[in-house]
């Protein structure tokens, strides 16, 4: 896992470095620099591989800190948390946000997985447990929610009951 400082109460999920091109993110020294206070959740609308390419090409001016794959719930990171991925189309949630990205569309269902909201739950329940977060809809939201937001991810599937029963779980501690 890389970035940030080492005060979270959950371990992460495994996770693997994939690093996002260096013209797709600005470094940063978050959390000193800019709090982390939200997390925001995406649907890719594209693959894994075709979304990893797009985050490693310079000229695509975008990027996440995380990806979740769909049929296994596999966890990229492509930029430190230290660091502001652009991802919310918003340079005030980019500097306050971590952004986790998932691999599929969204009026396609079959793509939230159980391995998918798994990893993803776990991840952010690490996340906020890092930065003090509270695990509520408030500061786990979805793209569509970032004020001037066109897009519409997470989408209707995008279970947030579920997701969020599974933010609050009791996860096994490190």
């Amino acid at each position: 896992m890389q970035g940030g400082p080492v005060t979270s109460l959950l371990s992460y999920p495994p996770t693997h470095w994939i690093p996002a091109a260096g013209a797709d993110f600005t470094v940063s020294h978050r959390p000193g620099a800019h709090p982390v206070e939200l997390v925001v959740i995406h649907v890719t609308q594209e693959t894994f591989q075709d979304a990893r390419r797009i985050f490693q090409d310079p000229g695509s001016r975008v990027s996440a800190h995380y990806m979740v794959a769909s049929a296994d719930g596999y966890v990229g990171q492509f930029v430190r948390e230290k660091d502001i991925a652009w991802h919310a189309g918003n340079w005030d949630y980019n500097t306050r946000s971590i952004g986790i990205e998932h691999e599929g569309w969204i009026d396609r269902p079959e793509y939230f997985t159980d391995a998918l909201y798994s990893a993803s739950a776990r991840l952010t329940a690490a996340v906020c447990d890092r930065y003090g977060i509270p695990k509520d809809r408030d500061h786990i939201i979805g793209h569509v929610e970032v004020p001037g937001s066109t897009h519409t991810d997470p989408g209707p599937y995008w279970d947030w009951d579920r997701y969020m029963a599974l933010v609050t779980a009791p996860w096994d501690r490190p």
